[in-house]
């Protein structure tokens, strides 16, 4: 469980944070921190997958090894045999739900928060010397230097909804202003040129006009509300709340649903709550799943490599998940009822677990 945890906030690492600490937008101490908050995010993953591991890879090797037979001619069952891995998998399952309705959300959102805040706390650190940066919705912007606060050679380009350019402006100094108000960085320009082309094709110099602009000083917003989910509200994504906060969410829908909605837009808003909620619990329970399976698995496939029943291992686990995600993607459809649905894998999997203990004989 832990070598997956690790592997599973590497990933994360890689994809949210790795390009902002090279960039120097994100300091060590930040990195950690966000670091330690991606583990509970990971563990609701890593706990279902990692005891079918750990099952396979025991049962595998002790029926490699007869130990399995041995025991049972000593009069062990097997279901003696299998007691202590269903305890410790009741146990995960208890310790599942807790991370996956609680823990994990509220990691979750902090983690976003934190890597949202990077950006207001020290504004000028975002901004990389001779990169150009594309996090601005609409923007494009590039600098040549910087000496502290300062920045050198500053270059800004605004794009239309086709990233097309329809305004540049070029200014030999530059700096910062956050305005926590609003939400909004402020560019002040110094001893800028740039110029405007008239909207509509702005590629098409044969038709559109162009217009200079000069002047001494500048300044310029750059609205913070789409970058790394950002705004002051920071209005949480359905995914990372926890159980009380789902809850009252779908109180909301029922009693108090937005204004002018129809009734197939307020079912379709319900059961995209309660695919949340019960994509938690299924997670959650996939434990005893994946457990129940791997044991007479386990024993039948009689492998001691561990590169074999890690592949195994993995095998299932993806299609455990790759079930329940496509299984999300019917909250389109509220008449299939897909919240139920997301508990399709954990019966499917205990269905085959009950054939393969049936297949094992009882005699030893």
């Amino acid at each position: 469980m832990g070598l997956i945890a690790a592997v599973l906030v590497a990933g994360n690492a890689l994809k949210d944070m790795i390009d902002l600490l090279v960039k120097g937008q994100l300091s060590f101490g930040v990195f950690f921190e966000l670091l330690y908050m991606l583990v509970p995010v990971v563990l609701s993953y890593a706990l279902p997958f990692g005891i079918l591991t750990g099952v396979l890879l025991v049962l595998g090797r002790l029926s490699t090894q007869n130990e399995i037979m041995a025991m049972r001619s000593a009069g062990v069952g097997l279901y003696r045999i299998a007691s202590p891995i269903f305890f410790l998998a009741v146990m995960g399952v208890g310790a599942c739900l807790v991370v996956n309705l609680f823990y994990a959300p509220n990691a979750k959102s902090h983690y976003k928060k934190v890597l949202r805040d990077t950006v207001r706390v020290n504004p000028v650190s975002y901004v990389v010397e001779k990169t150009f940066i594309r996090e601005f919705p609409g923007r494009v912007i590039y600098v040549e230097d910087k000496d502290g606060d300062k920045m050198i050679n500053f270059w800004l380009w605004e794009l239309d909804d086709e990233s097309r350019v329809t305004s540049f402006i070029r200014a030999e100094s530059a700096h910062l202003e956050y305005d926590e108000k609003d939400d909004f960085l402020l560019v002040v320009l110094k001893n800028c040129l740039g110029e405007k082309r008239i909207q509509g094709d702005p590629e098409d110099f044969s038709k559109a006009r162009v217009r200079i602009v000069h002047a001494d000083s500048l300044s310029h917003k750059l609205p913070l509300d789409k970058i790394m989910g950002g705004g002051n509200s920071f209005r949480k994504k359905m995914s990372w709340m926890n159980f009380n906060e789902l809850m009252g969410e779908l109180r909301r829908w029922k009693d108090s649903p937005p204004e002018g909605m129809t009734p197939s837009e307020i079912a379709r808003g319900k059961m995209q709550v309660q695919i949340v909620l019960h994509e938690k619990l299924a997670l959650g329970f996939s434990v005893l799943s994946l457990a129940f399976l791997g044991v007479p698995l386990g024993i039948k496939v009689q492998r001691k490599e561990t590169s074999a029943n890690l592949a195994i291992a993995i095998g299932l686990s993806m299609l455990f998940y790759f079930s329940m995600n496509m299984i999300g993607l019917l909250d389109k459809y509220p008449a299939y009822r897909p919240d139920l649905l997301l508990w399709l894998p954990n019966f499917m999997y205990q269905a085959l677990g009950f054939w393969l203990w049936s297949r094992i004989p009882r005699s030893g």
